[in-house]
């Protein structure tokens, strides 16, 4: 593989790192940048206009919401390593490196480390970040980092690559592993100015649009921003891929809270307004979401990470729509699993028909079953199943392995499950003239209180939290009379709609 590498970088500070130390050669911009694109090429302005809504970088973010804060590392890792400690990516047999996957398995120990302080886990992210500095590229005055394998989507047609290629996903996200190393306590003066210009270098590669090569960032026919997963050519063909862009945008929020750089909040701001004009092309309506814009297939993998993402794009930028949109596929598909002890659902006394399925969710096998009293089930699972609404799959007893059919108020989950949190804090509106049940609930699911509310005109309360109690998705309101208590999301409307 040939690297197009370019002298006429000698204003940046870009990063050689050595046995886990930073060996720094001066070649920065230094500062935001601003204006033109400057004679020696390197870019400091907007690739091109783009629809953008006003949305900000939050800069109070609790450190439990940035990113990468729930991707713990594993001491002992199981994936393919080379005699460095690198991850790896085998393809028949050999092994290759992989942006992404190095990108991700360093913010994990990066993760870990802020757990821990375990310079273990510290040394591993600086070498994955050492790996991607030392083979980067340097082209059209920015840092790429190349995948030195032949790729074909397998399920996606016209997504075949030859190697070197290029991901608008790990350009994002390695602006997370740079700025986040840059900002670590464990690390040195020298690593930060290091980590610093590798950073720099990354977002270089977010400025230049899709009119020579190589190229991540482009905008559509409606003008609207894409960071390109998998950029194909002509320019326009591309996959669209949902969560590649979203990962790379969490890295515009973590470049931006390092270096305060305005262009990448211009970005955010563009990724954001994306996501939600496309949002309607994600969605599958009462099923899983799509992978991506093109070929529209829905994946069972990724629905959960469109969730999350959305959600870690509230956190980021305080966008109240942003969240209402991840709750929107949390009621499409909610996660199916109860954990490794399962849940109890609570089952009235009646009549009731339990059923299997096959894979594609025809019904196999009924038995109808009476139950003269109040009674319990252990669950695995809380599913919906498409086309036929949400059934737990019971695991115990005599009917394990058959599904039945959730239906409040004779037939729910126990307790709280699936919690979504919000920050800033939401706003519940209740209805004039509408009575609803409020209540109190225990963690196994005893109802400890309940408030009935009307009121003659619409009336507002916040709520911090979204949750799956007792069956039903309800808010947990967090102020006046109500504070404590959850309000039915059937009966109330949250905001962000």
């Amino acid at each position: 593989m040939t690297e197009a590498r370019h002298d006429h970088l000698s204003r940046r500070t870009f990063i050689r790192l050595t046995g886990g130390a930073a060996a720094v050669a001066a070649v920065g911009i230094g500062g935001p940048f601003a204006g033109p694109a400057h004679a020696d090429g390197v870019p400091t302005a907007l690739p091109f206009e783009f629809r953008t809504s006003g949305y900000t970088c939050a800069s109070d973010v609790p450190d439990a919401m940035q990113p990468w804060r729930d991707r713990k590392a594993e001491r002992v890792d199981t994936a393919p390593h080379d005699a460095e400690g690198i991850r790896m990516f085998e393809v028949d047999g050999k092994l290759y490196d992989h942006p992404v996957g190095q990108i991700q398995f360093g913010l994990q120990n990066i993760c870990s480390y802020r757990q821990t302080k375990d310079s273990f886990y510290l040394d591993r992210a600086r070498a994955q970040a050492k790996r991607l500095t030392d083979r980067h590229v340097e082209a059209r005055g920015a840092w790429y980092f190349p995948y030195p394998f032949d790729y074909a989507h397998a399920v996606h047609t016209g997504i075949t690559y030859k190697a070197p290629w290029y991901s608008g996903m790990a350009q994002g996200e390695a602006l997370s592993l740079f700025a986040q190393l840059a900002q670590l306590d464990g690390v040195s003066a020298e690593e930060r100015a290091g980590y610093r210009a590798a950073a720099d270098g990354a977002f270089a590669s977010l400025l230049r649009a899709d009119d020579a090569k190589p190229w991540v960032v482009a905008k559509d026919g409606a003008g609207y921003l894409w960071i390109h997963e998998y950029p194909m050519d002509a320019p326009g063909t591309s996959d669209y891929t949902y969560n590649g862009f979203m990962f790379a945008t969490l890295g515009l929020w973590d470049y931006h809270r390092l270096t305060g750089n305005p262009l990448a909040e211009q970005l955010f701001d563009g990724a954001l307004t994306t996501f939600n004009a496309y949002f309607p092309s994600m969605r599958n309506k009462g099923w899983l979401s799509h992978y991506c814009l093109t070929h529209s297939i829905a994946t069972s993998s990724y629905h959960p990470v469109h969730i999350n993402l959305l959600r870690q794009l509230h956190w980021l930028s305080g966008s109240v729509r942003h969240a209402y949109l991840s709750d929107v596929l949390m009621d499409d598909y909610p996660h199916p699993h109860l954990g490794a002890d399962g849940g109890t659902v609570a089952i009235g006394a009646g009549a009731y028909t339990f059923y299997k399925f096959d894979g594609t969710g025809a019904v196999t096998a009924t038995k109808d079953v009476s139950f003269t009293r109040d009674t319990q089930a252990p669950a695995s699972q809380r599913v919906r199943i498409e086309g036929r609404g949400i059934h737990y799959l019971i695991k115990e007893g005599a009917y394990t392995g058959w599904y039945l059919p959730e239906y409040f108020p004779k037939v729910y989950l126990l307790g709280e499950w699936f919690r979504s949190l919000y920050r800033p804090q939401r706003v519940a509106t209740f209805p004039a003239n509408l009575s609803i049940t409020c209540t109190k609930v225990a963690s196994d699911g005893t109802v400890e209180a309940t408030r009935t509310v009307e009121f003659a005109k619409d009336s507002n309360a916040p709520f911090d939290r979204r949750s799956i109690v007792n069956g039903r998705p309800m808010v947990q309101i967090t102020a006046g009379a109500l504070t404590g208590f959850w309000a039915p999301c059937a009966q109330v409307l949250t905001d962000g709609r």
